[in-house]
């Protein structure tokens, strides 16, 4: 049965939590802590770039962090994925879940980055913008989008990673092998039932035994 990975588990589940966390937080408390700042367009893009700025190198530390302890226990788990029904299929819909995941994280930050060139105050940010202008409206409307769907997917992942925890339970590891066995020979013969008492034969009843005037009589004779 499954073995204990407990270092990958943990570095999966810590920088799963920090990426699904960090995102949601952001899209609910900067972002919604900069609209209500008021002011211009530029000062309330400012605000939340500047928070997303921070939070990058944490966010990518927790998204290698999850990656890397993801393959390990993929690895670990080889036989699981091969051997038992269900797993295989949900590792392929987590490893696409992860896939959307990052693509989304990463023109997010894109994205992010474009607004945060044409709202800053320093002339070299103010320079590489003239350079190559953005459209800044645009950007904002696909921002708005995507900062929801960044929690959205990794909330998915964590629904995966639960269901995961539970195919490792040992009846459900058993019958999913016992599954995927059937589903290889779809013509293995089934055991065989016991047949009924009633349609036994009967067995042969035993001569009852003899009484004493009867003993005695089979001896003289």
């Amino acid at each position: 049965m499954s073995q204990r990975n407990t270092v990958l588990r943990s570095l999966h589940d810590l920088g799963l939590a920090a990426w699904f966390g960090g995102s949601l937080m952001g899209a609910v408390g900067l972002n919604g802590a900069a609209r209500a700042e008021g002011g211009a367009q530029e000062t309330r893009a400012r605000i939340a770039s500047s928070g997303w700025a921070k939070w990058t190198p944490v966010s990518a530390a927790a998204i290698g962090t999850n990656l890397v302890s993801s393959s390990g226990l993929l690895a670990a788990n080889a036989a699981r994925v091969a051997s038992q029904q269900g797993v295989a299929a949900s590792t392929v819909a987590k490893t696409i879940l992860t896939g959307a995941a990052l693509a989304a994280t990463a023109y997010s930050r894109v994205l992010g980055k474009k607004i945060e060139l044409t709202s800053s105050t320093d002339p070299e940010d103010t320079e590489k913008a003239a350079e190559h202008p953005v459209d800044a409206e645009k950007a904002q409307r696909q921002l708005a989008v995507l900062q929801w769907a960044v929690p959205a997917l990794t909330g998915g992942l964590l629904v995966l990673n639960a269901l995961h925890g539970e195919q490792q339970r040992p009846e459900e590891q058993a019958r999913g092998m016992w599954q995927r066995a059937m589903s290889r020979k779809p013509h293995m013969p089934s055991m065989p039932s016991m047949p009924y008492m009633s349609s036994m034969p009967s067995m042969p009843s035993m001569p009852s035994m003899p009484s004493v005037s009867e003993w005695r009589w089979m001896q003289q004779h």
